[in-house]
């Protein structure tokens, strides 16, 4: 879940509904224009953070470490550090991650219908 104060009615009401409602503990995962982005980006394999970058444009590097630790947090994506020099890191979704890809499909889909309107 997001970083909202522990001690916060918002942060109560947030966790009691995600306990109850799988959707609503789905979308705070997945939610934010961010995460949706990366996870699109990574469905079609590994990249590395300048590839996540470049395909993310307003994105700062700060808000792609904050998001990218999230979605591996959540278990959504790994990060896998190469012992080279210069270092290599890659990002990729784990396997509940990529059971996103048809969702992101759908989202797609009904984003271009609902754009028409």
């Amino acid at each position: 879940m997001s970083k909202i104060k522990e001690t916060s009615v918002n942060y109560e009401n947030k966790r009691n509904l995600s306990k109850e409602c799988a959707e609503v503990y789905a979308a705070n995962l997945i939610g934010g224009q961010w995460t949706l982005a990366i996870c699109c980006h990574l469905t079609v394999g590994k990249l590395r953070f300048g590839e996540l970058k470049k395909l993310i444009p307003g994105i700062t590097e700060r808000m792609l470490t904050l998001q990218l630790r999230k979605l591996e947090e959540n278990k959504l994506i790994t990060r896998t550090v190469y012992a080279e020099v210069p270092p290599r890191v890659e990002y990729e979704l784990t396997k509940s991650g990529q059971q996103l890809g048809p969702i992101l499909r759908q989202l797609e889909e009904w984003g271009k219908k609902h754009k028409k309107f």
